[in-house]
């Protein structure tokens, strides 16, 4: 999200004059880490608890993946520093040489294209709830089907927003993807000490289920394409401070992360679905200030990553909607598109860090990059 990282960083950073580029503040840095990572993938928590077989093999899968994610961060900034590069797919080619940049070029687009398909289906989970679906005896008819109501969204409001070649709007209102999931995480814990019975805690199937967890964890904590925009925008950009930046972001992750996940599993157990809310009763006024929420941020980040994985606007755009909307309309579970985008969020979380640190520790002396 490195469009969305840069808008941020205008907002937020100081610069002396004018003529000077921006410069973010460690609270800065921290914010806009928060602001990448913190959003739908929220949502998929709870069902990632109940796949790895409750509390404590999730929570200590989560320990374990935290530590390869602030290293990759880590990496990723030294990588910056050595390469003088400001964004993710330059410091990869700069790296690790034009094959790899290439490699990480189609990464990243099908990333894209994954992460739009997500953020449809999960409006058309909220549309689903919102229109009373599903829960009452409403008659069928085609204009009350969510997927219709999703296609009316995507070509009156989606198509729109992203037709600009600039972000307008959207650079603000994407700070609702951290409020929506920050609200979220409190109206479940509230949620689950309203019940009056609670789920008892379930033990794994075998223990490969417990690595079930991982996929949502990529695609959750994913704001490693962001980081590089972020550090090279930094006042401060030693490595020992970077690493605090790194720790201090995904520490507030993992809290709301684990948080949301205990308690949402906690409350449903076995019968939590893949969404969260699409758990809790469509009449709750409380989940439908989230739905809310989660939906307006989604709609006004869409076009922010369709800006980023098209460039031939008006054709590329209407493409990109088109199949995005079908795939949303007719995906038969949430979890299934998150393992896709889990699965591909790991290269960018996992192997160009990896190998980033394997090219620059051939060239350079780390030593004189920590001091």
């Amino acid at each position: 999200m490195e469009e969305l990282a840069r808008e941020s960083i205008s907002l937020l950073a100081r610069s002396a004059s004018h003529a000077d580029p921006p410069r973010l503040g460690s609270f800065g840095a921290v914010f806009i880490m928060l602001k990448s990572a913190l959003g739908a993938g929220l949502l998929n928590f709870p069902w990632a608890f109940e796949k790895a077989g409750g509390v404590n093999t999730a929570i200590s899968v989560e320990l374990v993946s935290l530590v390869f994610l602030i290293s990759g961060l880590v990496i990723l900034g030294y990588a910056s520093s050595v390469s003088r590069q400001n964004t993710y797919q330059d410091v990869v080619r700069e790296v690790c040489g034009r094959a790899v940049g290439q490699l990480c070029e189609v990464c990243f687009c099908f990333n894209l294209f994954m992460i739009s398909v997500a953020f449809l289906v999960v409006v058309q989970d909220q549309l689903e709830k919102l229109t009373g679906l599903g829960e009452a005896d409403m008659p069928y008819h085609w204009y009350t089907d969510q997927r219709f109501a999703l296609f009316i969204m995507c070509l009156v409001i989606i198509l729109p927003l992203s037709i600009p070649k600039e972000i307008g709007i959207q650079k603000y209102t994407s700070v609702l993807g951290t409020l929506a999931a920050t609200y979220l995480c409190v109206a479940v814990i509230v949620k689950y000490y309203l019940m009056e019975k609670h789920t008892a805690i379930i033990t794994p199937d075998s223990w490969a289920s417990m690595f079930s967890v991982v996929p949502t964890i990529c695609f959750g904590f994913q704001c490693h394409e962001a980081c590089i925009a972020i550090y090279s925008s930094m006042e401060n950009q030693k490595l020992f401070h970077w690493v605090v930046i790194s720790v201090l972001s995904m520490f507030f992750c993992l809290l709301i992360y684990t948080l949301t996940g205990v308690f949402g599993f906690m409350t449903f157990g076995r019968a939590v679905a893949s969404d969260i809310l699409m758990s809790y009763p469509g009449n709750d006024v409380v989940m439908i200030i989230s739905r809310l929420l989660f939906g307006i941020s989604i709609i006004t980040i869409y076009p922010i990553i369709l800006l980023l994985g098209s460039r031939c606007r008006v054709v590329l755009t209407v493409i990109w909607i088109t199949l995005t909307l079908l795939i949303a309309m007719f995906v038969p579970d949430m979890g299934d598109v998150i393992s896709v985008i889990g699965g591909i969020s790991a290269f960018f979380i996992f192997i160009f860090p990896g190998l980033c640190l394997v090219f620059t520790m051939q060239t350079e002396n780390v030593s004189a990059r920590v001091r």
